[in-house]
């Protein structure tokens, strides 16, 4: 028995976005990797400690790095569902939305990574909360559509 599934015009697009955020994961573990190679911090210690990261700016990067990394893994689950939901009605609103918050985490990164964490929003990060607000507004008003039969 198969069961087939009709995805609509554009998806394709949705699935590059996707993609794109999975590859954005890698460049941010690769930075992160970097940045605990340069402070010294083994693992499994997750962050640097208080007092070596007031004693070491590597050690203060490399707990930056991990921050940017882990808040972007916080946010990865709502932004994939919300971007598959989304998808089904609107497949390039919303692969733009998701690839622009992907674009927006690189910001936010290099940002971050700067030493100074106000930097992880004014270089451009906070724009990120557009696409990402934008997903879950969408995401329900597409779920509200497949209720109602629209």
């Amino acid at each position: 028995m198969s069961t087939s599934i009709l995805l609509p015009e554009g998806y394709r697009y949705v699935a590059a976005a996707l993609v794109s955020a999975v590859w954005l994961i890698g460049w941010q573990t690769t930075v992160v990797y970097q940045h605990r190679k340069k402070s010294g911090i083994s693992y499994p210690q997750l962050y640097a400690e208080k007092a070596e990261a007031q004693a070491s700016r590597e050690a203060h990067l490399f707990n930056c790095a991990q921050r940017a990394h882990q808040n972007t893994l916080e946010h990865m689950p709502i932004i994939l569902i919300t971007t598959l939901v989304s998808g089904v009605k609107h497949p390039v609103l919303a692969a733009s939305a998701c690839a622009f918050w992907v674009f927006t985490r690189v910001l936010y990164t290099i940002g971050y990574t700067t030493g100074d964490a106000a930097k992880r929003n004014r270089l451009g990060g906070i724009l990120g909360e557009v696409p990402f607000l934008g997903l879950i507004f969408g995401s329900t008003f597409v779920v509200y559509q497949l209720f109602v039969g629209a």
